[in-house]
């Protein structure tokens, strides 16, 4: 940005006691969305971001000072008996927390949730001890805005945009994937220039996109969507203040909000309207902790299904080592994808579908995945193997359980005197059959083509949490309508993954850039016809 913009942008502000405005909680791929979406059809916004802005010039190519950069660092603790609580009480999530959310860190790929992903308690039918539940909508009600999406977002292979050429790794993967007989193999659709576009530059296919993109070639609300939406004059961005409470007036609509800026003092922000984009955890924390006299259970929630059915995806890491270089830190790192597992097909002993991909962890970071082996020989003998080592993703659709949910925690607070969160985790056996039956097929993909030695590293913190507020059709199922809307506060609205109904097996920030095309349409009409 020039100076000259960045001046314009400073100037543009609102009254706390603006109750005109829109008050949008987080600024990724929801949120920062949401934001751009609402200015560009003229509507005030107010934007509150509990991280810091982040300039591109203050990333860098050094996975380790991004991670301290980038994380979201607040206390949260798990309980549960999923690998994930166990080896990371504190920390059972990645997520960012600055300007740009963890569009930041993200590796880009976009791929469309299937329909059947959108029916699963209709196709799967009653899953035990699962709680699987339908979307009340279906893909073609979104098919128009993943259009949109996948324009704004300049992703690979759509609209005419060139796909990522392959790296050593995807030729590898393609390898072994001819010879297991799969088909649909390709490098993927990502959200990263393959060419300039749209003032941003093309890949420089260097691998750190964990990173944040240092060359900008990587799609990220905060150097597209929240800069845009203050080039209206309509967006005032609030960074490093954090969200407490959501107010609601005497006829239980949501009136305010209540945050915490960088010096702990707290102010109050009037609002016509509040979208809450904060992320599957501390969304349903806000709600929880915005409980009152009126809203004893929190807001949104006479269902009692705020925080509950919280999903991720099922993620497994293959790595294997071959006689000769692969270098698979060279490229776009998730550029490969096998497509043909994505599918429901219970002969397999389980449901839902899966994808097989790429994965390449640079040299600062890969002994972290051989954690399990520990110290010694061999461990030694897979760092010095690293230039020869390919590696790959497994990612699959991770089943709704009730139990698995965000709680506040009995006596923990943070510095602001709120209840932190505690979120809850077991693997459904649906999740470790496909895990199981994952590992041996990238097992056999790997042996076909004449791998040494295969490994399979431990599940890690993933960025994808969801469900926690999800959509229904009925208000005693959920917490919203298929619009993100709030089944009990009609302007309240929910702008994250927390809405989704089931997890699919693609990652999710594709569709939720989609939701949030489509609820800003929905608030803006809602807005004109006065109804909000």
């Amino acid at each position: 940005m020039t100076d000259d913009f960045n001046d314009a942008v400073a100037a543009v502000t609102y009254d706390h006691d603006d109750d005109s405005v829109v008050v949008v909680i987080g600024s990724g791929a929801g949120g920062g969305t949401l934001a751009n979406e609402l200015c560009q059809k003229g509507i005030d916004v107010v934007l509150i971001e509990a991280g810091p802005r982040i300039d591109q010039a203050d990333l860098e190519n050094d996975p380790h000072a991004m991670a301290d950069l980038l994380s979201w660092r607040d206390k949260r603790t798990c309980t549960g008996t999923s690998p994930i609580a166990v080896n990371y009480p504190e920390a059972p999530t990645w997520v960012c927390k600055a300007v740009g959310g963890s569009t930041l860190h993200w590796t880009a790929l976009c791929i469309r949730l299937q329909e059947f992903e959108f029916k699963t308690r209709t196709v799967y039918g009653e899953v035990a001890d699962a709680n699987v539940a339908d979307w009340p909508i279906e893909l073609n009600d979104l098919a128009p805005y993943y259009d949109r999406a996948e324009s704004k977002m300049g992703v690979s292979g759509t609209n005419g945009t060139p796909v990522h050429p392959p790296s050593n790794n995807y030729r590898v993967l393609a390898a072994g994937a001819k010879r297991l007989g799969y088909t649909a193999v390709d490098t993927g659709n990502h959200a990263i220039n393959s060419v300039p576009r749209d003032g941003r530059n093309a890949c420089d296919q260097i691998g750190f996109c964990l990173q944040g993109c240092k060359s900008g070639a990587k799609w990220s609300t905060a150097f597209t969507e929240v800069p845009r939406a203050e080039a209206t004059g309509r967006c005032e961005v609030r960074p490093e203040c954090m969200a407490l409470q959501i107010l609601t007036d005497d006829s239980g609509r949501a009136s305010g909000v209540v945050y915490a800026d960088r010096d702990g003092a707290h102010h109050q922000q009037r609002a016509r309207v509040v979208c809450v984009a904060a992320n599957g955890v501390e969304t349903p924390r806000l709600l929880l902790n915005s409980a009152s006299s009126a809203f004893p259970e929190g807001l949104a929630n006479t269902s009692g299904m705020v925080g509950k059915n919280f999903m991720r995806h099922m993620y497994g890491f293959v790595y294997a080592e071959f006689e000769r270089p692969v270098n698979m830190h060279r490229g776009n790192p998730t550029a490969g994808l096998i497509r043909d597992e994505a599918r429901h097909d219970p002969s397999r002993g389980f449901g839902g579908g899966l994808y097989i991909g790429l994965v390449a962890l640079g040299l600062p970071i890969f002994p972290g995945a051989l954690s399990p082996i520990g110290w010694g020989a061999e461990l030694a003998g897979w760092i010095e193997a690293y230039d020869r080592i390919a590696g790959l993703l497994v990612q699959g659709e991770d089943m709704a359980i009730e139990s698995n949910r965000v709680t506040l925690h009995t006596s923990e607070k943070d510095r602001f005197g709120l209840p932190t969160p505690c979120l809850h985790l077991d693997d459904h056996a649906n999740e470790m059959a496909m895990r199981n039956y994952a590992y041996r097929k990238t097992g056999e993909l790997y042996a076909a083509i004449g791998a040494r030695r295969a490994f399979e590293a431990p599940t890690m913190p993933v960025t994808h949490n969801l469900g926690t507020c999800r959509m229904s059709a009925a208000a005693k199922d959920g917490v919203v309508n298929g619009w993100g809307q709030c089944h009990d506060i009609a302007n309240l609205f929910i702008s994250d993954g927390s809405q989704f109904a089931s997890a699919a097996s693609a990652g999710p920030t594709l569709t939720i850039v989609t939701l949030a095309i489509r609820q800003a349409d929905r608030v803006a009409e809602l807005m004109g016809a006065g109804k909000l």
